[in-house]
C-alpha cells in the first residue's frame, strides 16, 4: 500500500495541520497553502486525532517508524491505529484517557512507550482544546525513533567501561604495594620500599589525571567549561613543555620550536593552553617518529579569510607536527571523537576529545592534517586581543 500524500488523504492531513476542520467539504483550494509544510516533511512522527477520536493525519515518518501504511491508518480510532503500551504492559490510550480524562489536561510529556513487537518509541501528546477545560477537539502525537538516544546511552556505558578498566589498574597496584609495604616493612631494603612508593605516587597521578579528564568532559558535554583569560606567552609555553621533555630524557634534537615574531597579545587560560599543548606535543612524542616540529606564528582566522568586507579577526596558530606515519584518511573524521586511539599503546582515548573542546570553549579551531614530512600534524588557532570586560 502507498504511504504517499496523494488524494483525499494529503487534504486532510495538510489542513489538520494548520488548524483548521478537516471535516469539512474541500473548497477547492491547495491544501498546503498558507503554510508552505507538508506533514511529510516532518523528520518526527505526526498522528492527529479529532474530537470523535479518529486518526484524521498520519505521516510518512509515523508510517515509516510504526510499519502501518497510512491508508490503513487514516480514519480508524486512535488506539487502534496507534497501539502503543508502556512499559510495564499497560496500554497507554486506555490509562491516559485523553477523551474522558480530566478536563485541565493538556497533554502528556515525552516518554518510552512500546509499539506492537516491543518495539519502544519515544511518544508525547498534545490534547487541543477550542476554550481552557472544555472538550478535546483534537489529540496531536508525536513519535520519534529511540536510536539517537541509544546511541548516547552506548557511548555513556562505554564511558563508564573505560572508566571502569583505566581506574583498575592503577588501583590495583596501589592496594598491593600498600597491603605489601604495611605486611612486610621490614623485609624491603630502603630502595625497594623507595621503588614501590615511587610506583604508588605514579599511580595516583594517573588516577587524579582520568579524574580531572572526567570531569572536563562533564564540563564540555554541558557548556559548563569556564575559561580565566589571562595574558599569555604562547612561545614561553610551548618551550617550557619542551624542556620538560629534554630532562626527562628525550633528547634535544627532537624537537624543533619555530616562532614568529612579533607575537600578538594572548589572552587565554594558561592552565587550559598548557593541556592542550601537554596533549598534542605527548601524541607526537609517543605516537609519532622524527622531529617534533612546534610552529607559532601570528595568524588570520580563516573563518574570517573568505569574507574580504568584515574585518580580518589576528588569531595565534600553534603547529605540532612529526614525522611517523600520520593518521590514516579514512580515521582523520574521528579524531577528535571520544575513544579514539591513534594506536593501541594505551590512553583513554578522551585526551583529543577536551583538547577541541578546550580550544573552542576559547573561541578557537582545531584541525588535523599530513605534515610536510609525513607524519601527523595538528593546527589550533585562539583568538587574541584584549577581553571586551577589560577595555
Amino acid at each position: 500500500m502507498s504511504v504517499g500524500t496523494g488524494g483525499a488523504h494529503s487534504a486532510l492531513r495538510a489542513r489538520d495541520v494548520r488548524g483548521t476542520s478537516a471535516s469539512r467539504p474541500d473548497e477547492g483550494t491547495d491544501p498546503q497553502a498558507g503554510t508552505g509544510v507538508d506533514p511529510d516533511d516532518l523528520p518526527d512522527g505526526l498522528v492527529v486525532a479529532d474530537e470523535h477520536g479518529r486518526v484524521i493525519c498520519f505521516n510518512a515518518a509515523a508510517a515509516r517508524i510504526t510499519a502501518v501504511p497510512a491508508d490503513l491508518a487514516l480514519g480508524r480510532r486512535l488506539e487502534t491505529a496507534l497501539p502503543l503500551e508502556d512499559l510495564e504492559g499497560r496500554r497507554w490510550w486506555q490509562l491516559t484517557d485523553p477523551y474522558g480524562g480530566l478536563a485541565i489536561r493538556n497533554g502528556q510529556p515525552e516518554r518510552n512507550l512500546l509499539l506492537p513487537g516491543g518495539r519502544e518509541v519515544l511518544v508525547a501528546a498534545r490534547y487541543v482544546r477550542t476554550r481552557p477545560t472544555g472538550p478535546v477537539r483534537r489529540v496531536v502525537v508525536s513519535l520519534r525513533d529511540t536510536e539517537a538516544r541509544r546511541r548516547t546511552e552506548r557511548s555513556h556505558a562505554e564511558l563508564i567501561a573505560t572508566v571502569a578498566h583505566e581506574l583498575r589498574s592503577p588501583l590495583t597496584s596501589v592496594k598491593g604495594f600498600t597491603a605489601t609495604l604495611l605486611a612486610k616493612w621490614e623485609r624491603f631494603t630502603d630502595d625497594q620500599k623507595k621503588l614501590m612508593l615511587e610506583t604508588v605516587d605514579a599511580d595516583a597521578d594517573r588516577v587524579t589525571r582520568l579524574i580531572a579528564e572526567l570531569l572536563d568532559i562533564s564540563r564540555i558535554d554541558s557548556g559548563r567549561l569556564e575559561v580565566r583569560r589571562q595574558p599569555v606567552d604562547m612561545g614561553a609555553a610551548v618551550g617550557r613543555h619542551i624542556q620538560a621533555y629534554v630532562a626527562s630524557g628525550q633528547p634535544a634534537d627532537r624537537f624543533l620550536l619555530r616562532i614568529e615574531q612579533p607575537l600578538p597579545a594572548l589572552w587565554a587560560d594558561p592552565d587550559k593552553v598548557d593541556q592542550v599543548l601537554s596533549n598534542l606535543i605527548e601524541n607526537a612524542v609517543r605516537h609519532g617518529e622524527g622531529t617534533v616540529t612546534i610552529d607559532v606564528a601570528p595568524s588570520v582566522s580563516p573563518r574570517e579569510r573568505a569574507d574580504e568586507e568584515g574585518p580580518a579577526s589576528a588569531v595565534t596558530s600553534v603547529t605540532v607536527s612529526d614525522e611517523g606515519t600520520g593518521i590514516p584518511e579514512e580515521s582523520m573524521n574521528r579524531v577528535f571523537t571520544r575513544f579514539w586511539r591513534g594506536s593501541k599503546r594505551g590512553g583513554t582515548g578522551l585526551g583529543l576529545y577536551i583538547v577541541k573542546g578546550i580550544v573552542e570553549a576559547h573561541g578557537g579551531t582545531i584541525t588535523v592534517g599530513r605534515a610536510p614530512g609525513g607524519g601527523a600534524e595538528f593546527r589550533f588557532t585562539l583568538p587574541v586581543g584584549t577581553p571586551a570586560y577589560l577595555l
